[in-house]
């Protein structure tokens, strides 16, 4: 006889919490988002029936994620979506996990982008589309135009597009600006690849499972924003904008790459833990 759900919230939440050192209330969500993309139910029904008995199917599937789960894999890639900047993003192995840490770049873009009107906008190695999309959608007169050089990725990307009803990015295969042929745009964005190649954080929890290509950069992580840096100055409008994400201890290097490639009004901004996440320049 399959045990109830409240039985399995007690039981899993707490070996969850343990085998990867989770704080209870992460571990408890997450056996809750199991569940529900299990018995495709929304949390107040789950809630409201904790007696509730798994079918044996159900049971059998609900225990194979969880036992992937207890290996490590991201729950993100477990139930195939992730949250970010209040829309609903469709992942796979093939893109980064989206993280609440990025929406700084979508924010600061758009501080930049007006209400109404053109404005176009380019985001290099866009993964899942997640700032892209965010960025689409909170403008829908801007001209987006998302780049990767992963076929993969941008497949999935392209699914997230239509999923929102999106019809003003257009997506590209290239590896950063190689095929972009001249265009000039007022924004470009960027969450490029910034690890140094041999960081401990490598070998822990998500990011072992995401594509290495997203995230490794060299011997000091910064051989991407280099090479974004040095070519983006050709590919802006006047009084365009820069902004990248990169590495909790990157900041001042990036700024001085771009304070050496020309830029102006060089900043740097701190995300909700107060780590300096995005720097950019015009």
């Amino acid at each position: 006889m399959n045990p109830p759900i409240q039985n399995i919230f007690h039981n899993d939440s707490r070996q969850l919490e343990a085998s990867l050192n989770l704080d209870a209330s992460s571990a408890r969500i997450e056996v809750q988002c199991l569940l529900q993309a299990v018995l495709q139910v929304n949390r107040a029904w789950l809630l409201a029936h904790p007696e509730h008995k798994l079918e044996e199917g159900q049971y059998v599937r609900f225990t194979a994620l969880f036992e992937r789960r207890m290996h490590g894999e991201p729950i993100a890639y477990l139930l195939g979506e992730r949250e970010f900047y209040g829309l609903n993003f469709k992942v796979t192995p093939a893109t980064l996990i989206p993280r609440h840490d990025t929406e700084l770049l979508v924010e600061l873009a758009l501080q930049r982008i007006p209400l109404q009107g053109r404005c176009r906008v380019l985001d290099l190695g866009t993964g899942s589309g997640a700032i892209a999309l965010s960025i689409a959608h909170a403008r829908p007169d801007a001209e987006v135009k998302a780049v990767d050089a992963s076929t993969a990725a941008l497949e999935v990307a392209q699914l997230n597009t239509q999923r929102l009803g999106l019809n003003n990015v257009r997506l590209l295969r290239s590896d950063w600006f190689s095929a972009l042929h001249g265009e000039r745009f007022d924004i470009i964005v960027s969450n490029p690849p910034y690890i140094a190649d041999g960081d401990a954080h490598l070998s822990q929890g998500d990011v072992r499972f995401e594509p290495r290509a997203a995230l490794v950069s060299g011997a000091d992580g910064l051989d991407d924003i280099r090479h974004l840096i040095a070519g983006a100055k050709d590919r802006l409008n006047d009084n365009g904008w820069l902004l990248l994400e990169h590495g909790y201890d990157q900041a001042a290097q990036v700024r001085e790459l771009l304070q050496q490639a020309g830029f102006s009004g060089i900043f740097s901004a701190r995300d909700l833990a107060g780590i300096e996440r995005v720097s950019g320049g015009s």
